[in-house]
């Protein structure tokens, strides 16, 4: 039974890799066009996967549409607040990381978020320990 139930979980686990995949390259193609909102919005879509080989791959996703973000103002303006919580989660990711491009694009999110959604914003990212990215 134990070994069926392993199984479902792995063949979850692939078909959600599969659709990382082809958001990540929904994701990608968004960039290229220049429409760096809409990379963002469909990077944070849906739940952070449970799995850590899908959060690791989801986070690649994540990871390019952030570093795409010049007008960090503009995105947070046309970024609808249901997002907020999720896209501090994944800055504070990127603040694990301690790669200096990676950080400093963070910081200046975060700074502009927090200014924006409040620290609330905070709070909430750190305390959901259910969904981790």
């Amino acid at each position: 039974m134990a070994e069926v139930k392993k199984s479902v979980e792995s063949d979850n686990a692939e078909d959600i890799l599969t659709k990382i995949e082809n958001k990540s390259l929904k994701i990608e193609s968004l960039i290229k066009q220049y429409k760096f909102i809409e990379a963002i919005k469909t990077a944070l879509e849906g739940y952070p996967p449970r799995d850590e080989r899908c959060k690791s791959a989801n986070w690649i996703g994540v990871h390019k549409a952030l570093m795409a973000i010049k007008d960090v103002e503009g995105m947070l303006r046309s970024l609808d607040p249901q997002y907020y919580d999720i896209l501090m989660k994944y800055i504070y990711r990127g603040l694990s990381t301690g790669n200096r491009t990676t950080c400093d694009q963070c910081l200046k999110i975060h700074e502009k978020l927090t200014e924006k959604a409040g620290f609330g914003c905070i709070l909430r990212s750190l305390a959901d320990t259910v969904n981790t990215v």
